[in-house]
């Protein structure tokens, strides 16, 4: 085989590309990095700037501190189950509603597709739709933080568009045979979009797991506020229970960084180490609901 050979200018170019990723990637791992670094050093280090990517005197103090503190393992454990459990009610929602748009024989096709593509662009503010949620008695409710994001109207398209693609003989075939149309969407059409239904779930899961803004406003409880409402409070407002403060020493007046830093380790780690398994679902599951065929 013959092989090209590259000119200066062909090298250089290679050159760039590859630096500007390289530097890329260091601006992206970098604040990780430090996160990691910070959160096992002493608290006296991280607050004279003396960490950079590696601990300075080494300590697990802050993470022993925070895996003491009783609220983190409820909230985890809510956390757990909205994303479950949201997710779950979510891609039901999204494909229950995707079939019948994908049908042409369905009347009502075109004005309900308007209608959802329309709440897209436009919606009833915040105000009024927290005082829908308190009329509908979902405040501080869990049933209230599974139901107020139970569907996104561009999930709905992307699945519209991949049920579409799929032969409409596969249809007639079943019909023929005497199924149903729940019969055909559970035992045909399902079955036929598992790397999108896996795509869209991972991205429902990812939205549910960090969700925090309206969990925040909507619940009261304490029992009920999933980690990324516990996390918001221990960063920015410095709020942990009775079993933190009897953990700080008599010269903490608040609580130190290592601890937020511990704190954001803990609660996001769990995404860091699923994210790169699933993540071949996000681009094949895209692909397969973003065009036509």
């Amino acid at each position: 085989m013959n092989y090209k050979k590259k000119t200066p200018g062909e090298h250089i170019y290679i050159f760039v590309c590859y630096a500007i990723i390289i530097l890329m990637c260091v601006l992206t791992l970098f604040p990780f990095f430090y996160l990691v670094a910070a959160s096992f050093s002493g608290a006296t280090a991280v607050m004279r700037n003396e960490v950079v990517l590696w601990p300075v005197d080494f300590t697990t103090k802050a993470y022993t501190v925070v895996m003491k503190y009783k609220g983190i393992w409820m909230a985890y454990a809510n956390t757990i189950f909205y994303t479950v459990a949201g997710t779950t009610l979510s891609v039901l929602m999204t494909i229950l509603a995707a079939y019948p748009l994908s049908k042409s024989r369905w009347a009502w096709k075109k004005p309900m597709g308007l209608f959802i593509v329309f709440t897209m662009w436009f919606s009833g503010g915040m105000i009024p739709f927290y005082l829908n949620m308190k009329n509908l008695h979902l405040l501080n409710t869990r049933s209230g933080i599974l139901l107020y994001g139970a569907i996104s109207a561009f999930y709905v398209i992307i699945f519209r568009t991949h049920f579409e693609s799929i032969p409409v003989a596969l249809e007639e075939s079943a019909k023929l045979e005497g199924a149903n149309d729940f019969q055909i969407l559970f035992k045909i059409m399902v079955p036929l979009s598992k790397p999108i239904i896996a795509a869209i779930a991972l991205y429902y899961a990812i939205d549910k797991w960090n969700a925090y803004f309206w969990e925040m406003l909507l619940l009261s409880d304490e029992n009920l506020i999933p980690v990324q409402v516990l996390l918001q409070r221990i960063v920015i407002n410095s709020q942990l229970g009775q079993d933190i403060a009897k953990s700080l020493s008599p010269g903490e007046a608040t609580i130190p960084n290592t601890i937020k830093y511990a704190a954001i380790m803990i609660t996001t780690m769990p995404i860091i180490v699923i994210y790169p398994f699933f993540q071949k679902y996000f681009v094949s599951g895209a692909l397969v609901g973003s065009v036509k065929e």
